[in-house]
């Protein structure tokens, strides 16, 4: 097991990395609380609910322990799914001092964490992801929320955990789709803020398509460890912290567009990577050479490289337009001015912008 710190003002939490912490209770024991419980989903929960459970109860400060069964997948991350967390709260009459947990990927810890935020003002949550996107990203820095027809993301809070705990075991029931949009997340931090760890990718790519043990928990650590110093830097994304949505523009608007679930949120931002790419060298900051080492990689791991079907630059203009990062009208963008280099940034010119949504046309 590795275990990171992530020290923020005002609270500070350990993600725990390795295999089989799943059937390691002491690493969760400090962080429980009298009443539980546990979110997860139709998919997650038939593998790894009932040993959690009985883990759970056999921890002697543990007086309840409860759980709620969401559906799975992307389409269902909004209000009303979120609405079955409260009302499970409410009819079982948990207090303040429950603590929630998320066993699932992104979308269970995403609402999980938003629920924690909003039931009774607040209340603790950890977070137990089990797919490699949810791993590498979403379950570290405390961003919950759920999506709104009109955008993604769009409706949430910043919560952070009391605990991260990541079982690489989890990772072998974890469909090849699954897998491989994670890996699109891994790719990014290469990107934004580490060259050599982008290098090392590209020559341990083989190993992780394979899903060989070291080499993916490496990964997670390297990601993880990349995402903690950002969010640690700017924890409510005030300036540095958005670098780390590269691609995710672009991305966000593809999921909006082909409806919740069609694209998987990994596979839209691996387009999304190629994109802002794409924009970085017409800019003249990227060698053109990197777009094509990011395209083999995303390719070889089967994600797409073009945007769906159908969607035109207009549709695209509409939906960025509504992106998280707009300021007072002004779209603005994560982009590369090196390999290992992000920047958030106006300064780009709209005719390029269109030259690059154009080139991704299918």
């Amino acid at each position: 097991m590795k275990t990171l710190r992530l020290d923020l003002p005002a609270h500070q939490y350990d993600i725990h990395i390795g295999p089989g912490l799943l059937s390691q209770p002491e690493l969760l024991t400090p962080h429980l609380s009298p009443e539980i419980l546990v979110v997860t989903n139709e998919t997650v929960g038939p593998i790894y609910l009932q040993n959690l459970l009985e883990l759970l109860r056999q921890q002697p400060v543990v007086q309840r322990v409860k759980h709620v069964s969401l559906p799975d997948g992307e389409q269902h991350k909004h209000m009303g799914t979120l609405d079955e967390i409260f009302t499970r709260l409410l009819e079982l009459g948990y207090s303040r001092r429950c603590t929630l947990l998320a066993l699932g990927g992104g979308v269970i810890g995403d609402m999980t964490g938003f629920a924690a935020a909003a039931y009774q003002r607040g209340v603790n949550y950890i977070q137990i992801p089990t797919t490699l996107l949810s791993q590498v990203d979403s379950s570290v820095g405390g961003k919950t929320g759920v999506n709104h027809r009109l955008g993604k993301n769009m409706i949430g809070a910043f919560k952070q955990p009391e605990l991260v705990l990541i079982d690489t075991l989890t990772l072998q029931t974890l469909p090849d789709r699954e897998y491989a949009a994670g890996l699109a997340e891994v790719l990014k931090y290469g990107l934004i803020a580490d060259a050599e760890f982008f290098v090392w990718l590209e020559q341990n790519w083989r190993k992780l398509l394979e899903r060989e043990p070291g080499a993916v928990a490496e990964a997670i650590y390297r990601s993880c460890a990349l995402k903690a110093e950002v969010v640690a830097d700017d924890e409510t994304e005030q300036g540095r912290r958005a670098i780390l949505n590269l691609g995710h523009t672009f991305g966000h608007a593809i999921e909006t567009w082909t409806g919740y679930g069609a694209w998987l949120h990994g596979e839209a931002v691996a387009t999304g990577l190629l994109m802002a790419a794409d924009l970085s060298s017409r800019m003249g900051h990227l060698e053109s050479s990197v777009i094509d080492r990011v395209h083999t990689l995303l390719e070889q791991a089967k994600l797409p490289v073009r945007s769906p079907d159908g969607m035109s630059r207009d549709d695209y203009l509409q939906l960025m337009a509504r992106d998280k990062k707009v300021e007072s009208g002004v779209l603005r963008l994560v982009l590369l001015k090196s390999l290992g280099h992000a920047i958030v940034t106006s300064d780009f010119r709209v005719e390029d912008l269109y030259l690059t949504i154009d080139h991704f046309q299918s």
